[in-house]
């Protein structure tokens, strides 16, 4: 029986998630399957990838082939990294010691780039809403400008005002002593 390590579509429209599974190359692609061996979630960034590493190893030594996207998926945990150095240790090309010791310096500086590319979206998330707080509070800042101008008659009205009154108090003597 031909042994496939795929996908296995949830989740709703728009908004995909995967088990991945071990299946029977003939079954359907939701369908029936050997075993879960864990769940890929493309939605959050980076991508959420659970993974059973032992099970997964086991399979890929067993023969079961993955598909395009579960190779890239397991290439990106190591489980096809540990499988090439585990064929070294078998010919005879490496000790068990330096394929651990060579497995281990290869996943400490897989963690650390997907730890610098969480700080760096984090920063840069950060930075855009500090950035769209500055817009907000010029924004701001440009419409009181602008309902205060609008309520502040022009300097001319003002003195044109000022000197009305003077000019209607000194009219209404006169007219005082007209009568």
């Amino acid at each position: 029986m031909a042994t496939k390590i795929r996908l296995q579509r949830h989740g709703k429209k728009g908004k995909p998630f995967y088990y991945v599974v071990v299946a029977d190359s003939r079954a359907p692609r939701d369908g029936r399957f050997i075993e879960r061996l864990g769940s890929y979630n493309p939605n959050t960034n980076p991508a959420t990838i659970e993974i059973n590493f032992e099970k997964a190893l086991d399979w890929m030594n067993k023969g079961a082939q993955p598909t395009d996207t579960c190779r890239a998926i397991l290439s990106y945990k190591g489980i096809l990294y540990k499988k090439h150095l585990e064929g070294g240790v078998k010919k005879g090309a490496l000790t068990e010691e330096q394929a651990e010791a060579k497995f281990n310096e290869w996943v400490q500086s897989k963690e650390a780039k997907v730890q610098g590319k969480k700080e760096g979206l984090t920063s840069s998330k950060e930075e855009a809403r500090k950035a769209a707080l500055a817009a907000e509070a010029k924004k701001k800042a440009d419409r009181a400008a602008a309902i205060a101008a609008k309520n502040t008659p022009p300097a001319e009205e003002v003195a044109a005002e000022e000197e009305a009154p003077e000019a209607a108090a000194e009219d209404a003597p006169a007219a005082e002593n007209a009568e």
